[in-house]
C-alpha cells in the first residue's frame, strides 16, 4: 500500500512526528463507523468515504491521516481523531 521510502519522507503535517501504517483492525472499525454515517473528522465533517488504510502518529497516536485510493491524506481538517475508535 504505503511504500517504506514513502514513510521515511513524510511526516504528521501538524507535529512532524514520524507516521505508522494502522493497523487493519482500527481501519474497519473506522469504516464500519464511516458505514453508520457515525464518524466526524477533525474538522467536525461527516466522513462518507470509506478508507483504504491510514497513517498515525507514531508516539502520540491520536490521530489517523485517511489514504484512499493509494494516496494519504495530510490534511489536518481531515485526521480522524482515535480516542473513540
Amino acid at each position: 500500500m504505503i511504500s517504506e521510502d514513502l514513510l521515511k519522507v513524510i511526516v504528521c503535517p501538524e507535529t512532524k512526528q514520524d507516521l505508522v501504517v494502522a493497523e487493519d483492525e482500527i481501519v474497519q472499525k473506522i469504516n464500519d463507523l464511516i458505514e453508520n454515517g457515525e464518524l466526524l473528522n477533525r474538522s467536525k465533517q461527516k466522513v462518507t468515504d470509506k478508507i483504504d488504510g491510514g497513517l498515525i502518529q507514531k508516539e502520540d497516536r491520536t490521530y489517523l491521516y485517511p489514504i484512499r485510493d493509494e494516496i494519504p491524506i495530510l490534511l489536518i481538517d481531515e485526521s480522524i481523531s482515535l480516542d473513540n475508535v
